[in-house]
């Protein structure tokens, strides 16, 4: 169980040592955030938060633990859309997502009950995604990739999935314009998100319970490694027909 102040990096390449991995140029590393969010001290107690007027307004209206929705305000720059036991919003990271990404599920502290403790989403992703890199790097010697990865539902699809939230060495937009298909028609708008396909997938080997298995090693990821940001992946607010 990670703990504040735990050296992520080298846990992992002990747990590669021990699982007989060897890493490799071009390699990824995908990582669940709430073993980020963890070792960055993250874990919130919710017998500490004074909710707002505002925060116990809303609280009341989608019945939902003020000091919780007191959280996700901090966290968010708007609430898009609410409903009981639920509120969209627009992540101060830049994304959309329920509830601020704020978890209760395999978060624990000591002191309190476990339902008093929250977790919230990493401060910096991406640095937090770059800082793990270099120094995987640095012990590797290799050129590698490393991805931090959340849950969240999508517009108009039941059920969640991986999503990268925070990248580093790899891209998270392919960019397929100008290419050929089979019958020789040249793309136009063709553009992948590749980094939230390997969450995808990445978090299929994951679980998303008990499973206990917060990191995957991926080898022979389809495109060339790049310098990216996780700012790519997000639709600027004048092209979103959604809201």
């Amino acid at each position: 169980m990670i703990q504040s102040g735990d050296d992520l990096p080298q846990i992992i390449l002990d747990s590669l040592d021990e699982a007989g991995i060897t890493l490799e140029d071009g390699d990824i590393l995908v990582l669940a955030q709430k073993i980020v969010s963890k070792s960055e001290g993250r874990l919130v107690n919710l017998a500490k938060i004074v909710p707002s007027p505002r925060a116990c307004e809303l609280a009341e209206k989608i019945q939902k633990d003020s000091r919780l929705v007191e959280l996700i305000l901090q966290e968010s720059r708007e609430v898009l859309r609410t409903r009981v036991g639920t509120i969209i919003v627009e992540h101060r990271l830049g994304f959309v997502c329920a509830n601020a990404g704020i978890d209760h599920s395999n978060v624990a502290g000591d002191g309190t009950l476990q339902e008093e403790w929250v977790l919230l989403l990493p401060e910096d992703p991406d640095a937090s995604a770059n800082r793990i890199r270099e120094q995987l790097e640095t012990v590797s010697g290799c050129r590698l990739g490393v991805m931090i990865i959340d849950s969240h539902g999508r517009a108009w699809r039941n059920g969640v999935v991986g999503t990268a939230i925070g990248l580093s060495g790899l891209p998270g937009l392919v960019d397929l314009r100008g290419e050929g298909d089979l019958f020789g028609y040249t793309l136009r708008i063709t553009m992948i998100a590749a980094a939230d396909e390997l969450a995808a997938a990445a978090s299929l080997v994951m679980g998303q319970a008990a499973e206990g298995t917060p990191v995957v090693h991926v080898r022979g990821f389809p495109y060339h490694l790049r310098e990216a940001k996780l700012q790519e992946l997000l639709r600027p607010r004048e092209q979103d027909l959604f809201r």
